[in-house]
């Protein structure tokens, strides 16, 4: 059976989030297809499902997909509706206008339907366009009130397959300025790192960036401390598995939640990535960041 999700809605409702999820649960994932290849890339050269095991696969649609047109998406799925070892499945982010004038204000990008008009404008327009998809899509999420997180572990409960009762794993960044977040279940305090914050060249970037980077991993206890920090989650995580805790939060914490923590946070996510396990990485008070406006920005933009 080829299993099939078509990811769509509101332009900043949070696909890119959905789609990044899915991945990291083992799904093949597919952005902005232009319609005239989805049953190409489904059935393949033979226009046949596959007799062998598939990995499930999620295709990005809306505004931003070359020539959409609702009905004819609509179209198209019942077509392959209609073809044995094809499951599909169309998921729909919703989310309130404000809330997408918001997000779209917060990341400086423009509307996909307002290039050069307000967003609230394009907004409207494509609540209009989707009003069909909307009303006839098997599932509907609205991110209005959810962050980043919350939607990937919604999404993560819905389609992790042959999990086994995996534990659903977050990796957090935060500034203890703002507070500790709630329901954590490990935090390490990165404050005792050297501070990218007194480097005047440093100040205004993140510790996604390599610079910041290398200067926290150039302290002296840099290397022995996330070594044996990692070593220990490698430990514990699958002590929670065994015990069946469904879901583990680890933060890391620094003063502002933009520099030490941001980097551990990445690096640790990477390293238990490669041991095998599928973290969800979330840096909550980076400036601009998916906790703010769920759609990330683009490379490039």
């Amino acid at each position: 059976m080829t299993e099939v999700l078509l990811v769509t809605g509101m332009a900043g409702a949070g696909k890119t989030t959905v789609l990044k999820t899915l991945e990291d649960l083992g799904w093949e994932t597919v952005d902005n297809i232009p319609l005239s290849l989805l049953s190409r890339v489904v059935l393949g050269p033979d226009a046949q499902p596959s007799q062998h095991a598939m990995r499930p696969i999620a295709f990005g649609v809306g505004a931003r997909t070359r020539d959409f047109d609702p009905e004819a998406l609509i179209r198209r799925v019942e077509q392959l509706r209609t073809i044995d070892g094809v499951s599909v499945e169309v998921l729909f982010l919703d989310c309130s206008g404000r809330e997408l004038a918001r997000r779209y204000a917060e990341t400086r990008r423009r509307h996909p339907l307002a290039e050069d008009r307000p967003a609230s404008e394009g907004i409207a327009q494509e609540r209009t366009l989707l009003a069909p998809l909307r009303s006839w899509s098997d599932r509907l999420i609205d991110t209005t009130r959810l962050k980043a997180n919350a939607l990937a572990q919604d999404i993560r409960r819905a389609f992790e397959r042959d999990s086994g009762g995996t534990t659903t794993l977050i990796v957090e960044s935060f500034g203890f300025s703002r507070g500790v977040p709630t329901a954590v279940d490990l935090v390490f305090d990165m404050r005792f790192l050297r501070n990218p914050h007194w480097e005047p060249g440093l100040r205004a970037r993140t510790g996604k960036e390599a610079v910041v980077a290398d200067y926290i991993a150039s302290d002296p206890a840099y290397d022995e401390a996330l070594t044996r920090i990692e070593d220990l989650l490698l430990l514990l995580l699958p002590r929670y598995h065994a015990e069946g805790k469904p879901y583990v939060t680890i933060a890391f914490g620094c003063t502002g939640g933009k520099h030490h923590s941001v980097h551990v946070a990445e690096r640790v996510g990477l390293r238990l990535r490669n041991a095998g396990f599928s973290p969800t990485i979330t840096h909550r008070d980076l400036p601009g960041h998916a906790q703010d406006a769920i759609e990330e920005r683009p490379q490039g933009q």
